[in-house]
């Protein structure tokens, strides 16, 4: 399954969770919501995965953790907030660079349309 079709099938999942909670909840909630369809979809999904950061050959445990590892190979960083900024997206470009992921979502479930607070991610590197 391509990078592009696990987006596909997240943002439909992520628009589910949404339609039944609505926004004003924590980060948190939707996480595990988010989890929990996309695992009951069958994909396999991680939550809290550790990331290290590897400087000049050395391992670092700098504590990142990625919300949700889809398939291991796509990133869901999840937000509520009042809008996403370009430091939320240089968050979540910053982790698919240090996992050598290609492609990601930052989700602000914080919004009345869930569609205005995807942003798909990429990296180019």
């Amino acid at each position: 399954m391509t990078e592009n079709e696990i987006s596909t099938i997240v943002i439909g999942l992520a628009i589910e969770v949404h339609k039944i909670l609505g926004p004003g909840l924590l980060e948190n909630v939707y996480k595990e919501c988010l989890f929990y369809k996309i695992k009951q979809r069958g994909l396999k999904v991680e939550k809290e995965k550790f990331l290290p950061l590897i400087f000049e050959e050395v391992q670092l445990n700098c504590a990142y953790r990625l919300d949700l590892l889809v398939e291991n190979k796509f990133v869901i960083e999840i937000k509520t907030v009042e809008s996403l900024t370009t430091n939320h997206l240089a968050q979540t470009l910053t982790y698919l660079r240090l996992g050598k992921y290609k492609l990601g979502l930052l989700i602000n479930f914080n919004e009345l349309l869930l569609k205005n607070g995807i942003r798909r991610v990429i990296n180019n590197q």
